[in-house]
């Protein structure tokens, strides 16, 4: 595995000094206003994007077979930050430390396939730029074939995911059906579980999904009944609205450009569909 070096993106200090001093100086609500509005500005004016990504979750963020980091999420990032003229610092963390770390300053914003739904209050995200749904995948096979099949079985998903919200959320009474719902650190083992027979299902995001049976075709099954629809977006420290509305800003020039297509036909084969990309 390549070696991760952590560097924390640089603010524009002196800009964020000059606004201060303007509002110190000055009365009046407009002046007020226009400092606050020079303030939020300055926080989108960084050099270097640090983005903390997820290794083990194909096809948004993975190392590939030249042990390099690839991805489509991580391609987009890469885009984004070529068009501000900012340095891209890729730094694969642990899921469960991922606010730990944004709220330190060691990333600038979470970009994974990350679901915003249930999160708003605690990130400022960019507009979504993908939809998505949290479904269940199980081995060609099984006799698992609905919902109601899996009683009794064991069900696997990942720590601290957007699956397990819903599974001890709005999905609670379909999880106490289960004979056992387990958490893994990452989905590449969730379904290495699902192969040997170890766990009976797997619950996860479409995305994963599609990249896993776009894989291995005659291997996995998903469930036909969806247990949640969502979208995926750029998650930032509260705070930072301003360079969330950045992102969100290049991300749809990107789009216009071309360049978003072109990114989403790179990763195609492994499932990704273009058709679910929503920012336009």
């Amino acid at each position: 595995m390549k070696k991760t070096f952590m560097k924390i993106a640089a603010v524009a200090c002196a800009a964020c000094l000059g606004a201060f001093a303007l509002a110190g100086c000055s009365s009046g609500s407009g002046s007020s206003s226009s400092s606050a509005a020079d303030a939020q500005d300055a926080s989108a004016d960084i050099s270097t994007l640090t983005v903390g990504f997820d290794n083990s979750y194909p096809p948004y963020g993975y190392i590939g077979d030249d042990g390099e980091y690839t991805g489509f999420d991580l391609d987009l990032a890469a885009a984004v930050a070529e068009q501000n003229g900012w340095e891209l610092e890729l730094m694969a963390i642990d899921w469960d430390a991922k606010d730990a770390l944004l709220n330190q300053g060691t990333v600038n914003c979470i970009w994974n396939g990350f679901t915003m739904e249930g999160r708003e209050d605690d990130y400022a995200f960019s507009d979504p730029y993908m939809l998505n749904e949290q479904v269940i995948v199980t081995k060609a096979g099984s006799g698992i074939n609905a919902d109601a099949d899996l009683a009794g079985k064991v069900v696997i998903t990942q720590i601290d995911s957007a699956a397990l919200d819903v599974l001890e959320g709005d999905k609670a009474d379909l999880a106490a059906t289960f004979g056992r719902l387990d958490t893994v650190s990452d989905y590449n083992n969730a379904f290495l579980q699902l192969e040997s027979g170890t766990v009976d299902a797997v619950a996860c995001d479409l995305s994963i999904a599609a990249y896993q049976m776009a894989a291995k075709p005659d291997a996995y099954v998903q469930l036909p009944d969806a247990l949640s629809s969502e979208h995926y977006a750029v998650g930032f420290k509260k705070g930072d609205e301003a360079l969330a509305a950045k992102v969100t800003e290049t991300l749809k020039q990107l789009y216009e450009s071309g360049a978003v297509s072109e990114i989403c036909a790179k990763y195609a084969d492994q499932g990704l569909d273009e058709s679910n990309w929503i920012l336009k």
